[in-house]
């Protein structure tokens, strides 16, 4: 298969930032998807309804004049998050989930959750209004291994909740082990996953290949080999519980290449086209509809697209940067080809 066409996918997990950056990124993102889930963390966090609707009128300005594209905002949880927040986040009509970060995890995750208990009333206020729950899975806790932190909060802490909280909707985002799969796999009804083209693509050695890549590195970090064939088994299945979320996330060039480089991958360059790379590896190119264009929609109660976008088997070269604010953005694949491109409209 050389071309295809599909309804036009949406991103249902992506990192925008805010600013001058926000500007530089915003229209690549537009450009692919219909509709994206718009990470909170931004200094300062998302936390309330407020804040959500003046990030979102300024996503809305930094987008090309005749672009369609709808963010679809988040709030960010803390330990003093309440549940009339929670009220207030879904009578206001464009916010789609409250994003749990445990504290430390990630990017900005400073002011995240502390303890789970902490926010079992929001929790509850969540599970009666039907807000989703989007989770970062990964406990940052110093003594449990890097590769393992995954693995270590499913015990923990999602399986418990998901116990405790039988209705509450879930996503738990960008997964990258094979035990994530299995978890999602076998859990009840209103779970489900995303998963990254960098996660789907590579395993753990492509950061140390001749030397350290630090854009290679992202958090959740790439993990074995077996891992990665097992997401791609996942997302490749045509099982609903998974559907595309990139997780881009965009640093400035010498945030990432330096003695404490920062976690992320920006890849909303070629996102779309790096999925029908992955899916075509494995010989599933007819499933990547329903992954990138139904089931995340479906899950979140919302339509599906009707305009379509088309790809083609066609290689190009990524540049090596783009602008960023006032420096550069090194972009996944920068200087290198990709195997897919995305049609002239």
């Amino acid at each position: 298969m050389n071309s295809l066409r599909i309804q036009r996918p949406d991103d249902w997990h992506v990192h925008l930032r805010d600013g001058a950056a926000l500007k530089s990124v915003a229209h690549f993102t537009a450009e692919r998807f219909g509709r994206a889930i718009v990470m909170p963390n931004l200094k300062p966090a998302v936390t309330t309804t407020e804040l959500a609707r003046a990030y979102r009128q300024r996503i809305l300005a930094a987008l090309p004049a005749a672009s369609r594209f709808e963010p679809l905002l988040t709030l960010y949880l803390t330990d003093g998050t309440s549940a009339d927040e929670i009220n207030r986040a879904k009578d206001a009509g464009f916010i789609h989930g409250v994003k749990l970060y445990p504290a430390g995890a990630t990017t900005h995750s400073d002011a995240g959750v502390t303890d789970i208990k902490h926010v079992n009333a929001v929790l509850a206020r969540m599970e009666k209004i039907g807000m989703r729950l989007l989770v970062h899975g990964e406990s940052p806790q110093p003594d449990v291994d890097v590769f393992d932190r995954e693995t270590h909060f499913i015990d923990t802490v999602l399986a418990p909740l998901v116990e405790r909280f039988p209705a509450l909707q879930v996503v738990f985002e960008h997964i990258t082990t094979a035990q994530a799969v299995e978890f999602v796999s076998s859990a009840r009804r209103g779970v489900a996953a995303t998963i990254t083209p960098q996660h789907l693509l590579h395993n753990r050695n492509a950061i140390f290949s001749r030397g350290i890549r630090p854009h290679y590195y992202c958090l959740p970090i790439l993990k074995r080999e077996r891992d990665r064939r097992a997401l791609l088994s996942a997302a490749t299945s045509g099982d609903p519980r998974f559907f595309l979320g990139t997780d881009s996330a965009p640093h400035e060039k010498n945030a990432k290449e330096n003695a404490c480089g920062c976690a992320g991958m920006f890849t909303a360059h070629a996102a779309i086209e790096l999925y029908a790379e992955a899916f075509d590896s494995a010989g599933k190119l007819d499933r990547l509809e329903g992954f990138a264009s139904h089931f995340g929609a479906d899950f979140y109660g919302l339509p599906r697209h009707t305009e379509t976008v088309a790809l083609q088997k066609e290689s190009w070269v990524v540049p090596e940067k783009y602008p960023f604010g006032d420096g550069a953005l090194i972009p996944y694949r920068g200087g290198e080809p990709v195997g897919w491109r995305l049609a002239a409209p």
